[in-house]
């Protein structure tokens, strides 16, 4: 094993499997979660089919990522939180309470889970760095994305939480060489976006916001947030909260 071990969610595609890409090309052992199959095809890269939306699901993950954390060998921990689900995108009150607890189960309890179980299971002297990656729809309101942007508010204050009990001096919950990043990667050209522009007018009236992203060639290619994420993991001492977004 590799002295820094990385979990990276989301990783068959976009963002997810680009972080994966250049963390192994770096050395890192990472362990890739998503529903669907590996993207990468790497000794140092293992893969766990999960469905991060089914909370059931959640306990198996845990139970096969915790021997990872505890072992001796590693000396640096990152932890990418980037699977996300879009859900419900249209007028608040045609929402679906199951669908509406889908996305908030695997945008927002799904990556709490993977932050609490770093902070328990890494020893004290384990450098550790979390990338939550957030969105615009985090911090201003827009017409029409009520799953969406509520599940990533949410995420972007468990990560300032987590914070503030790793710089405390409670004993159990200090850490000395921690630090979470809510980042931003702007408007990148992913799965994501298709779906979004793919939905009817009648079904989501704000469409035109996603197809004018595509039809002005505003869209950036995964692996230019990529780049920063590893960036991140691998920096030295780092505030333990802090912001950032993608260049435009």
């Amino acid at each position: 094993m590799a002295s820094q071990i990385a979990i990276v969610t989301g990783s068959s595609r976009g963002i997810g499997a680009a972080v994966v890409r250049m963390l192994v090309a770096k050395s890192w052992d990472v362990v890739g979660v998503a529903r669907s199959a590996a993207a990468v095809n790497h000794a140092s890269y293992r893969h766990i089919r999960c469905d991060l939306a089914n909370a059931a699901a959640l306990s198996s993950l845990r139970a096969e990522i915790a021997p990872l954390l505890k072992t001796t060998e590693v000396r640096r921990v990152g932890l990418v939180n980037n699977a996300a689900l879009v859900g419900h995108l249209g007028r608040t009150q045609d929402i679906d309470l199951t669908g509406l607890i889908a996305v908030q189960t695997a945008n927002t309890a799904a990556p709490t889970m993977l932050m609490a179980m770093v902070s328990k299971l890494c020893s004290p002297e384990v450098a550790v760095r979390v990338v939550n990656v957030s969105s615009g729809v985090a911090t201003q309101a827009f017409a029409g994305m009520m799953s969406y942007s509520t599940s990533k508010a949410a995420l972007r204050l468990a990560g300032m939480i987590v914070a503030k009990e790793w710089e405390s001096n409670v004993r159990g919950a200090h850490r000395d060489d921690a630090a979470i990043l809510s980042y931003e990667p702007g408007l990148v050209d992913t799965g994501m976006q298709t779906d979004a522009r793919s939905r009817s007018e009648e079904d989501f009236p704000w469409v035109g916001m996603f197809t004018g992203f595509h039809e002005r060639g505003a869209l950036v290619p995964p692996e230019r947030p990529a780049a920063e994420i590893v960036e991140f993991l691998e920096a030295g001492r780092q505030p333990y909260f802090s912001e950032r977004r993608l260049p435009g």
